[in-house]
């Protein structure tokens, strides 16, 4: 598939995907949701591709919905692009963030410049959020008369807790750097010159030093424990979990590596080397074999 609206580099096992439509702010449309979920299954599918950072062409990161269809921009009736779309009875943000959060590569947001609605909201299931200096932030539904998509509702009190969630999705207002990081929506605050270098920094830090297919356990251990209503539902996975990648020959390299002081090289596929109980989310009953 060629890309119309987004850019797809990939260096030293880092995929960074640019959403390139800056003459309007990469406001996003139903074109760059389909690319994006494109470039997901493509990535997901390359095991060379070990981490995937989300970045924005221009001085924006994403404007939110491209508003150009005017008043009938939410409305699908209304909307030819909209009722193109191959899933027409559901939130097109929902679709990308609910994509994301399967994902079983590590996400990290370079949020270099204004990001409000889907512009923010599409981070929300991704790792590491980023934010440059020159940024703002808004969660602006309800001064659109609409309500939060993209599963925000979900994610949203999850990252920041629900008070704060609460005051930026009934204020619908923009704000910048400074309160994204109190209120703990981000990592953490560059200048625009260093956002990228310092995310491609902590992509290698994964890279160099961590084990594919422990990663890939971990993102979904840590995303989906988020629902389980007790830990004995963390502990049967971590129990089976342990016991699969202790037979891998990666759980060898990573304790060798440390004793004799020397960086691992670690062979584990995420693609071929998940254990068989994997995505154990997706069953009623599961538990630690032979228990």
């Amino acid at each position: 598939m060629s890309y119309e609206t987004i850019l797809y580099d990939v260096a030293e096992r880092v995929l960074t995907i640019t959403l390139n439509r800056p003459e309007r702010l990469n406001a996003f449309t139903v074109t760059m949701r389909d690319e994006l979920l494109d470039a997901l299954d493509r990535a997901e599918a390359d095991d060379d591709i070990r981490v995937i950072i989300f970045t924005g062409a221009g001085r924006g990161y994403c404007a939110g919905a491209d508003l150009g269809g005017g008043g009938a921009t939410f409305d699908k009736n209304e909307r030819p692009d909209r009722r193109a779309d191959r899933y027409p009875d559901r939130d097109g943000g929902g679709t990308l963030t609910l994509r994301l959060f399967e994902c079983t590569k590590p996400l990290i947001a370079a949020i270099n410049g204004p990001a409000v609605g889907i512009g923010i909201t599409m981070t929300l299931p991704m790792d590491i959020r980023l934010l440059s200096t020159t940024a703002k932030v808004g969660f602006v539904f309800a001064r659109r008369g609409i309500v939060p998509e993209a599963a925000s509702s979900w994610f949203l009190p999850r990252v920041v807790g629900i008070a704060q969630a609460s005051e930026w999705v009934m204020t619908g207002r923009v704000f910048g750097p400074d309160e994204a990081l109190a209120g703990g929506l981000v990592r953490s605050v560059h200048e625009p010159d260093e956002l990228l270098s310092v995310a491609n920094g902590l992509a290698q830090e994964i890279v160099e030093n961590t084990a594919p297919v422990s990663v890939a356990m971990s993102r979904q251990m840590l995303w989906k424990m988020l629902t389980a209503d007790h830990p004995m539902a963390a502990h049967r996975v971590d129990t089976a979990a342990i016991r699969h990648l202790g037979t891998l020959s990666d759980a060898r390299e990573g304790v060798e590596s440390f004793l004799e002081k020397r960086a691992p090289n670690y062979s584990g596929r995420p693609s071929t080397d998940m254990p068989d109980f994997y995505p154990w989310w997706k069953e009623r009953e599961f538990g630690p074999p032979g228990e």
